[in-house]
C-alpha cells in the first residue's frame, strides 16, 4: 500500500470513527501545486471537501488564520467545519468542481469577471491591513520570488546565467514600483484556477493561505493577466479602468489611471517572472510537466510589458538574445 492510500484510510477513520459521519461515497476531489490534495466526500447529512494536508509538508495553521479573517471580510471562502491538525485533515464546504476557467467564453467572460472583481473588493476594502497579523510583501520577499525566475527559468532549466548586474536593476525597478503602491490584503494567487464557478452566487475563493499585505494592483493583475488564459488588450483595458474607478470610490488610490496601468504593468511582470520560475522548479523539482504549457502564454505578458517601458531596455534586449531563442526547445 502506498503512503497517498494509507493517508486516505486515515481521513476516512478520521471521519467515521472520530466526526461520526456514515460515508456514502469518497473519491479524489483535485491536488494543487503543493503537497495537498483534496477528497469529495458525501455522506448521509451532505456533501464536503477534506483537504489533505501532510504536516511534514504542509501547515495548515495559515490556512485556518486567512480563511478566519477573510469570512469576517465577507469574501466568500469555504468554511472549516472540522479539523485534526495533528495529521493535518481540514472538512470543508464543497464549492463543486467548475472553476472560474472551465466556465469563461467570451460572451460570459465580462459577467464573470465583474462577480470575481466583486469579491475582490470585498478582500481589499473589508480586511484591515493593521490588525491582519499578515506578513508583508517586503523587499526580501519580492526578491526571493524574482530571483525563482533567475534559478530555477535561466540557470537550471536553460542553462543560462542572468548577469548579476542585470537582476540587481531589474529588481530594484519592479521592486519600487510594488512598495511605492497603496498597500492592501493580498490573495497572491487570485485567478481563474482559484475561483470555484459558483452559478447565481459569488465564484468561491480558495487557494488563499499564502495572503500578505502588499501591492493594490497584485490581485487585479492576477486575475486579469491569468497564466492559464488571456484577452485582448482593449478587454483588459475596460476592465482595468472599471475596477479603478471602484478603488477609488472606496478611497483606496489617489492617483491617475496613467499611473495605476503603469503599477499593473509592473507588479503582473513581477509575478509572471515569478510564476515562470515556478512551472519551471515544477517540472525539474517535482516532476510536474504539466505546467511547462503555461509558459509561454506568461512569457508572451512578459515581453509586452518589457516592450512598453523603456526602463526595461536592458532586460528585454538580454530576453532576445539569451532567453527567447532557446526557451521554446525546451519546453
Amino acid at each position: 500500500m502506498t503512503t497517498p492510500d494509507i493517508r486516505a484510510k486515515l481521513i476516512q477513520d478520521w471521519l467515521t470513527d472520530d466526526l461520526g459521519l456514515e460515508i456514502n461515497n469518497f473519491q479524489p476531489a483535485s491536488s494543487d501545486a503543493s503537497f495537498r490534495r483534496y477528497f469529495r466526500v458525501t455522506h448521509t447529512q451532505g456533501q464536503q471537501i477534506v483537504m489533505d494536508a501532510p504536516p511534514d509538508l504542509e501547515d495548515v495553521a495559515p490556512f485556518l488564520k486567512v480563511a478566519r479573517l477573510l469570512e469576517k471580510s465577507q469574501v466568500n471562502v469555504p468554511r472549516v467545519h472540522q479539523q485534526n491538525l495533528t495529521q493535518g485533515f481540514l472538512l470543508l464546504d464543497d464549492f463543486g468542481s467548475q472553476n472560474l476557467l472551465d466556465q469563461l467564453t467570451s460572451t460570459n467572460a465580462s459577467t464573470l469577471y465583474q462577480s470575481a472583481l466583486a469579491e475582490l473588493l470585498k478582500l481589499q476594502t473589508n480586511t484591515c491591513t493593521t490588525t491582519s497579523d499578515l506578513p508583508h510583501y517586503d523587499e526580501a520577499l519580492l526578491t526571493r520570488e524574482l530571483t525563482l525566475f533567475y534559478e530555477w527559468f535561466a540557470e537550471k532549466l536553460l542553462g543560462k546565467s542572468v548577469p548579476a548586474s542585470l537582476q540587481a536593476s531589474l529588481n530594484q525597478f519592479l521592486i519600487a514600483s510594488a512598495l511605492e503602491q497603496p498597500q492592501v490584503c493580498v490573495h497572491r494567487d487570485y485567478h481563474s484556477r482559484n475561483l470555484m464557478y459558483q452559478e447565481n452566487a459569488a465564484p468561491g475563493v480558495i487557494d488563499f493561505q499564502d495572503a500578505v499585505i502588499g501591492a493594490i494592483t497584485y490581485d487585479l493583475v492576477s486575475l486579469l493577466r491569468d497564466c492559464y488564459i488571456s484577452w485582448t488588450q482593449p478587454q483588459l483595458d475596460e476592465w482595468i479602468a472599471d475596477y479603478f474607478q471602484r478603488l477609488t470610490a472606496a478611497g483606496l488610490v489617489e492617483c491617475s489611471l496613467a499611473q495605476f496601468n503603469r503599477w499593473f504593468d509592473l507588479m503582473g511582470l513581477q509575478r509572471h517572472l515569478k510564476a515562470i520560475g515556478i512551472f519551471a522548479r515544477l517540472n525539474l523539482r517535482d516532476g510536474k510537466s504539466g505546467y511547462l504549457k503555461d509558459i509561454p502564454r506568461t512569457m508572451n505578458y512578459v515581453v509586452q510589458v518589457c516592450q512598453k517601458y523603456p526602463e526595461l531596455a536592458d532586460f528585454y534586449a538580454y530576453l532576445s538574445a539569451e532567453i527567447l531563442p532557446i526557451y521554446q526547445d525546451k519546453l
